[in-house]
């Protein structure tokens, strides 16, 4: 989905049902689920701990040390909130869930103190 497209009329319903993050943040997540998408062999159900740790993945990748820094701009600061942000995606018809889909599926996934501070290669050099 283009961005313009996304803009266009949809961020209007999202900012209605999730005020708390950036636009950015929800294009965010949509790419690291098609991210993940591209790591498997064939496309499946994505869990919401696999999109969570796509996330992080992804956020480190393209922003490296910073990337903790721009998550928190886009009001991601935990992958519950990665799970609040699909579920209005779900909500909004954009993104499809299972049955037993929950956003409990991404509660506590991974610590982002751990996983965008003190995992950092040059932190666990200096632990050593």
């Amino acid at each position: 989905m283009s961005e313009l497209a996304f803009r266009d009329g949809i961020m209007d319903q999202i900012r209605l049902r999730e005020p708390r993050f950036h636009e950015r943040g929800f294009l965010f997540v949509l790419s690291a689920l098609e991210h993940c998408q591209k790591t498997l062999t064939e496309r499946r159900h994505i869990t919401g701990a696999e999109l969570a740790r796509a996330c992080r993945d992804l956020a480190l990748e393209r922003y490296g040390v910073l990337a903790r820094l721009v998550l928190d701009h886009w009001g991601i600061r935990s992958t519950d909130d990665i799970g609040d942000i699909v579920f209005a995606l779900v909500d909004l018809g954009l993104l499809i869930s299972q049955p037993n889909d929950s956003r409990d599926d991404f509660a506590g996934v991974f610590d982002f103190d751990t996983a965008f501070e003190r995992d950092y290669p040059w932190n666990c050099a200096l632990l050593g």
